[in-house]
């Protein structure tokens, strides 16, 4: 999945607050710490460093939402965190409801907020919701 197509997922998926570049995307990739998790029709940007995960961005297009995708790249990135992380870390806008149900089943919990954070193209900016997802001994658990 190139940089563009990268891009053109992020900005359909994300039309509320400014959508990452290609030349974003590419800097990411670029980072031998960052993983993709491609699929047809989303992906997910993931991060490693030393035993501290991070989901960098998850992406589905809209008209392919509410059919499992979402829920397939978080299962896909944590199946492959095994024996490698202590905590996996991710932020999510407080008004993104599903994907906070997404993370939440997936036994993200909140862990701060950043205050009016996510500049919208209307209406009032969204906090950033810090979520926070701890592995016993390094695995993680369902």
């Amino acid at each position: 999945m190139t940089p563009a197509r990268l891009a053109e997922l992020h900005a359909a998926a994300f039309t509320h607050e400014r959508p990452w570049t290609a030349d974003e995307m590419g800097g990411l990739l670029d980072s031998p710490h960052v993983t993709l998790l491609p699929h047809p029709h989303g992906f997910a940007l993931t991060r490693l460093i030393l035993d501290e995960a991070e989901l960098l961005t998850l992406a589905v297009d809209p008209a392919q939402q509410r059919q499992g995708i979402g829920d397939s790249l978080m299962r896909t990135w944590l199946d492959q965190l095994e024996s490698r992380a202590a905590t996996a870390f991710l932020e999510v806008a407080a008004d993104n409801t599903p994907a906070r149900a997404l993370y939440h089943r997936h036994g993200f919990a909140v862990i701060s907020t950043r205050p009016a954070y996510y500049r919208r193209t209307q209406g009032p900016d969204a906090d950033a919701l810090i979520m926070q997802r701890c592995f016993p001994y390094g695995k993680p658990r369902d």
